[in-house]
């Protein structure tokens, strides 16, 4: 029985726990205003906390692509530059629909805002806010983005 059950572990249960982390590309939304730099955070839909726009790729966009469009449709960035390359990743547990969750990595892309527009997609389901990048530290549950954010 003991044999069955360390197999069932080794084969079964062990390779769903340690399952590759799954990608995501997040906007680090910011603007430059006289007293430095400000990061937008947007809440999240379910919890309410404090994030960046992020989301899954999108087929026929690079990263960056797909991070912009995400800032439009979380966030309302109508108008940015953004890098081609990413800043950083942070890792982080996203819950799926059912409860369920799974690791992920999200790579940032630094995205400076040239404009944003009151109506967006996703206007009635999230809060918007600027914040310099020490508040917005210390909003964050991430502990890698949260020294991205420091870095700036």
């Amino acid at each position: 029985m003991m044999h069955v059950l360390k197999r069932a572990w080794a084969d079964v249960f062990l390779p769903m726990w340690q399952r590759p982390k799954r990608l995501q590309v997040a906007a680090l939304c910011y603007r430059e205003v006289p007293s430095g730099k400000q990061v937008l955070l947007i809440t999240s839909r379910d919890t309410g906390r404090w994030i960046v726009p992020k989301g899954w790729p999108i087929d026929g966009l690079d990263g960056a692509g797909a991070a912009l469009q995400e800032a439009w449709e979380e966030a309302g960035v109508s108008k940015a530059d953004i890098e081609s390359d990413p800043i950083g990743f942070y890792g982080y547990d996203k819950r799926l629909d059912g409860g369920l969750s799974t690791p992920v990595n999200a790579q940032v892309y630094l995205t400076r805002v040239r404009n944003l527009e009151d109506q967006y997609p996703e206007v009635n389901h999230r809060k918007r806010q600027w914040f310099t990048p020490a508040q917005a530290a210390q909003l964050v549950d991430e502990p890698d983005l949260r020294e991205i954010l420091l870095s700036l």
